[in-house]
């Protein structure tokens, strides 16, 4: 019924994460009649992706291939002494449009999740220690996802904290996200209150 390089278009869109059938088709349709620039420019993109963008050695956050740690960790201006530990990228993407936090980040990975076969040896807990000490950090903040994922990962990251002899405050955002939601998703609202409401575990 339709020609096979937009059946392959379709199908490639239709694997995106909340993606359906349908939307993949829209949004092939809508290529298919754009001006070559647009098709252009998303495939150079696409093309790029994988190149340009690498990991912080130290905040585990995505920056340009060309830099060699994140802005967020090498501006002066922002206080060392204090971390936000969040689950993705994207979660500190959420904090920052609060403007309410001025201190680093450092990026899980991801949460623990035993069904998923994700436990504590795929996280960036360990290197999380080690720049407690070498950052001398005051505070960590726990801004994991309040999820149950989320809880346990937390609780496991407090007590490895508590377990090393680290002399460090550790917090946890205060209960203004739902259950359920991802930080990624929350409102800005939610999230300042979550940051000013934060308390000591």
């Amino acid at each position: 019924m339709l020609p096979q390089p937009l059946l392959d278009l379709i199908d490639a869109l239709g694997a995106l994460p909340g993606v359906g059938p349908r939307t993949a088709e829209r949004y092939a349709y809508y290529l298919l009649k754009s001006d070559m620039h647009v098709t252009n420019r998303l495939s150079e993109s696409i093309e790029q992706i994988h190149g340009r963008i690498k990991t912080c050695p130290v905040t585990y956050a995505l920056i340009d291939a060309d830099n060699d740690v994140s802005e967020l960790y090498s501006d002066s201006s922002r206080d060392k002494s204090l971390i936000a530990v969040v689950e993705e990228p994207l979660d500190i993407i959420a904090l920052e449009r609060t403007k309410h936090f001025n201190g680093t980040y450092h990026v899980l990975g991801g949460a623990m999740s035993p069904i998923d076969g994700i436990g504590p040896e795929q996280l960036h807990i360990p290197e999380l220690l080690n720049r407690i000490k070498n950052d001398a950090v005051k505070e960590i903040i726990l801004a994991t996802n309040a999820s149950v994922e989320g809880e346990s990962t937390a609780l496991f990251i407090q007590k490895q904290i508590e377990e090393s002899g680290l002399e460090v405050s550790v917090t946890r955002l205060a209960r203004g996200i739902p259950v359920g939601v991802d930080l990624e998703y929350a409102d800005m609202i939610t999230l300042t209150h979550a940051l000013q409401g934060r308390r000591k575990l």
